[in-house]
């Protein structure tokens, strides 16, 4: 019976240390409601971009000018190249940056540092590369550490640690990546979901974009243009209804509960006609997709 009981302890007590070592070190933050600024900053790579690009336009439209965003990018970059780079203090990033509701290039050779402490910001918004969003391995220990690092940086000791939810590649895409996932943009998409549910149980993040929801939601409806699946290359989203569904799904996860709007009605179209040119018709369905994809975040709404 005591080596049952010993044995018993045992077993508990390691369960009881893979939870004590799942919970996060430190506390997340909520969303700042109705603050004077919102500021608002994406760390990541060229898909941040996608989903931030339009972001300015969209608070135009809706005559929001008290949101400061801010970009910092470098292609292809994981979250172990964040942390690499940041080790080094290497000046890698492209640091963009929108206080009137206009993109401008801070610094062509800015250290992850310097984006992170330029502002006060709300916001702190964290993704992985998107060759490996899917392998939820390759997210330790190297997401832990980043929170870490922009918590650190940070002047804004409350600020929220957010997600960008990345979306699958077009179902006939040659990037080197897509044998992962079978060539499978469903088997893709599935493990997103699964790595960003286990992201938020092992760290407490509990505001995720779900970009790659919204544009799943999108390429369900009529306008989907197989085998691009609104992309321009296979993998990174259109400059038509790809980058517009993002943008709505930024502002309604982001600006929208802090400030208390709604993306649906925004009049912003953008001005390419490449790709998926964004129509009357065509941006109704982009920010239907965004809505619905903020209160399913994990399934396609049908």
């Amino acid at each position: 019976m005591r080596k049952l009981l010993c044995s018993s302890f045992g077993i508990l007590g390691l369960l009881l240390a893979v939870i004590v070592q799942a919970q996060p070190q430190a506390p997340n933050f909520p969303l700042p409601v109705q603050p004077d600024t919102l500021r608002i900053l994406g760390v990541g790579n060229s898909f941040t971009d996608d989903g931030m690009m339009y972001l300015p336009d969209l608070l135009a439209a809706a005559g929001i000018h008290n949101v400061v965003l801010g970009r910092l990018y470098y292609p292809g970059c994981s979250l172990r190249q964040h942390c690499e780079f940041d080790a080094a203090d290497a000046p890698r990033y492209i640091y963009y940056k929108s206080t009137q509701n206009r993109w401008e290039t801070v610094s062509d050779a800015a250290t992850l540092r310097e984006g992170v402490e330029d502002e006060c910001w709300d916001v702190l918004v964290l993704q992985q590369s998107s060759a490996y969003s899917g392998a939820y391995f390759s997210y330790e220990p190297w997401l832990g550490r980043l929170i870490e690092r922009v918590r650190y940086y940070c002047p804004n000791a409350g600020a929220c640690v957010a997600w960008q939810m990345t979306w699958s590649y077009g179902s006939a895409s040659d990037h080197d990546a897509f044998p992962r996932y079978d060539r499978d943009s469903k088997v893709m998409y599935d493990a997103i979901v699964d790595a960003v549910r286990r992201l938020m149980e092992q760290t407490g993040i509990d505001v995720v974009i779900p970009t790659g929801t919204a544009v799943e939601n999108l390429r369900a409806g009529a306008f989907n243009n197989p085998p691009m699946d609104f992309t321009r290359d296979g993998y990174h989203l259109d400059e038509g209804c790809g980058r517009y569904t993002a943008a709505c799904t930024w502002f309604q996860t982001l600006v929208a509960p802090c400030l208390q709007t709604d993306i649906r009605g925004n009049a912003f179209r953008p001005a390419s006609t490449r790709h998926t040119a964004v129509t009357e018709e065509r941006a109704a369905a982009c920010q239907d997709a965004a809505r619905k994809a903020c209160i399913r975040r994990f399934s396609v709404w049908k």
